[in-house]
Formats: C-alpha cells, sequence, structure tokens
C-alpha cells in the first residue's frame, strides 16, 4: 500500500546509490574548483522541475556565491521574446532558445556549466549543451541515466545531455520519474527532486572541501537573516558584479 512509509522506505537506499557516485562528484567538483579558481562562475541550468537544481545551487544560505542561475524563462524575463511565450508548454523543447539563452547567460571561457533534465532529451537542453560544448565549456550534467537511455532522442542530432557532458551525475530516478507503483498501473511520487538538491549539496560540499584542502576560503553566502549576513554576501557578491543574476 502506498503511504508515506512506504516512499521514505524507497527513497532511503537512494539516497545512498546516488550519494556514492565518489569518482563522479570528485571530478564534477575539481572542474567547479578550477573554474572558480581561474575567476569563471557556475552557470547552472535546469529545464521543469530540474530548475531545481540551479535553484538549489544559487544564491542560497551556505552555498557557493559565484553560481549564475539559467533558465527557459530567461528568453521573456532577460530576453525579447513575448511574454506569451511562457504559456507555451512545449517551449523548452524548442532548440533555438537555446542560443538566446546562451547569449544572456554572459558566459567567460572560465565558467563552468552545471545542467539537468530528467530525461537529457528535450530540444533546449541538447542545444545548449551543443553550444556549451562548441564554446569549450567544462559540462556537468545532472540526469536520469535510466530514463534517458529509455526514450528516443528528440533533438536533430540524436543527442543526449548525457553524451555531451564531461561528467554525467546520475540522479538515481526511474523512467518516469514517479517512485511508487500503482496496482492498475502507472506510478506515484517523484524523487528526482530530492536526489537532484542532494546532489547540488554534494557538489557543494565537495567544492568547499577543495578550497580548504589548499587554505583559501571559500566564497559562501551566508544567511540573510543572521547578523551581517547582507554585508558579508554583498562584499562576496561584488567580485563578480555583472556576471551573477538573481531574479527568478
Amino acid at each position: 500500500m502506498i503511504s508515506a512509509k512506504s516512499y521514505l522506505e524507497s527513497v532511503r537506499p537512494l539516497l545512498e546509490q546516488v550519494a556514492g557516485q565518489a569518482d563522479a562528484l570528485s571530478s564534477a567538483a575539481d572542474l567547479i574548483a578550477a573554474a572558480l579558481h581561474r575567476q569563471g562562475v557556475v552557470q547552472a541550468f535546469g529545464a521543469g522541475h530540474s530548475e531545481v537544481v540551479a535553484m538549489e545551487l544559487t544564491a542560497r544560505a551556505g552555498g557557493l556565491v559565484p553560481v549564475n542561475r539559467l533558465a527557459v524563462r530567461d528568453v521573456v524575463l532577460h530576453g525579447d521574446a513575448p511574454r506569451e511565450a511562457l504559456g507555451d508548454p512545449k517551449l523548452e523543447r524548442d532548440p533555438q532558445i537555446a542560443h538566446q539563452i546562451y547569449a544572456l547567460a554572459g558566459a567567460r571561457p572560465a565558467d563552468v556549466f552545471v545542467m539537468a533534465s530528467q530525461s537529457g532529451i528535450h530540444g533546449s537542453v541538447v542545444e545548449l549543451a551543443l553550444l556549451v560544448k562548441e564554446n569549450n565549456h567544462p559540462l556537468i550534467a545532472i540526469t536520469s541515466v535510466e530514463h534517458s537511455h529509455r526514450v528516443a532522442a528528440s533533438h536533430p542530432s540524436g543527442k543526449r545531455l548525457a553524451d555531451l557532458a564531461d561528467v554525467v551525475l546520475d540522479n538515481g530516478a526511474p523512467y518516469g520519474d514517479a517512485l511508487l507503483p500503482l496496482p492498475g498501473g502507472g506510478s506515484v511520487c517523484a524523487v528526482s527532486t530530492v536526489t537532484n538538491a542532494l546532489l547540488a549539496q554534494l557538489l557543494t560540499a565537495e567544492v568547499v572541501r577543495r578550497f580548504q584542502a589548499v587554505g583559501e576560503v571559500p566564497p559562501v553566502y551566508l544567511s540573510a537573516s543572521v547578523p551581517g549576513g547582507d554585508e558579508h554576501n554583498h562584499t562576496l557578491e561584488s567580485r563578480y558584479a555583472g556576471r551573477l543574476r538573481r531574479t527568478a
């Protein structure tokens, strides 16, 4: 029977599985730390519910400061696409918007990209990944390996996000994302949001560890709700003036 308890029991071993990707996490953290030491920033993108990765990495207490959040809606909020475009449920599947997203990111050569997509097949995701690699940026993908392998690639190139990444982090979510099967077919209770957030925090911890290993203070946010938090954060953000977008 489906219950909160059954979901929790199913999630626990999955969290251990996801956290067990030590080699991939280490490689991804190396790429990020190297980019930050070259004065680059992390360009974090997620489409659909995978946007939680970009949200988890960007502008939050205990997180890295030099992270710029990218989203499909950037083409409206920061570009010249009409507001009505946000109502298009297939906007994420349009490869052409990736060119606008990349241009609006203002990426510099030293920047590293972290891109998240459950399936890793949609047009904007794959096209953006292609642009990232064409411009010689390191690319870290967060995706469901199982789901991605079970669906046909929809981009004209026939590529998936995982095919283009330097490092792939598997969020462990099953095909279709939902974890608990229903007796009559189908499943309920998605899990990628949980495991994506875990991967984001594991990455943060490993990047910070690399700063500490060489005796450097990592550029990390304090909560704005503690004394001195705003001043601390503004000082760090000023190092990356004009490079970090904080609008939703």
